[in-house]
């Protein structure tokens, strides 16, 4: 069985993430979903300002149909370390230093990193921005 990891908040969940679980989902036959605990976010994106609990988020995460397995993280390039898959799904954004450890932890145990390109035109900040000025 090929197991598929991708990571994120997953606050705001929207048509973009559903659709990175589905490109995921097909790259292997296993997807597991790490949602970051609520203390960490804060870390890599200060003053963000939460919506859901950490455990929210892993409920609506699991619940989506291309989701076979929730998890939470704290720090992408420890925790990767401690988790049982064969790809790592990233986004393009993903990339701070973090990021870059993880994937270079993959390359060197052997696990595949594929990009999965975000879907135009959505984002949480886009969602944020819009509900605000409504």
């Amino acid at each position: 069985m090929k197991k598929v990891l991708t990571v994120g908040v997953f606050d705001m969940l929207h048509i973009g993430h559903i659709l990175l679980f589905k490109r995921a989902r097909a790259l292997g036959d296993h997807l597991i979903v790490a949602v970051q605990e609520d203390d960490c976010i804060l870390k890599y994106k200060p003053g963000t300002r939460m919506i859901y609990t950490t455990e929210e988020r892993e409920f609506m995460v699991g619940a989506i149909k291309y989701v076979d397995e929730v998890v939470t993280y704290r720090d992408v390039d420890v925790d990767i370390q401690n988790l049982d898959f064969d790809v790592f799904a990233k986004g393009p954004d993903q990339c701070h230093a973090g990021f870059q450890r993880a994937e270079a932890w993959c390359w060197e145990h052997g696990k595949e990193v594929v990009v999965i390109p975000r879907t135009e035109n959505i984002s949480s900040t886009m969602l944020k921005e819009y509900s605000k000025n409504r």
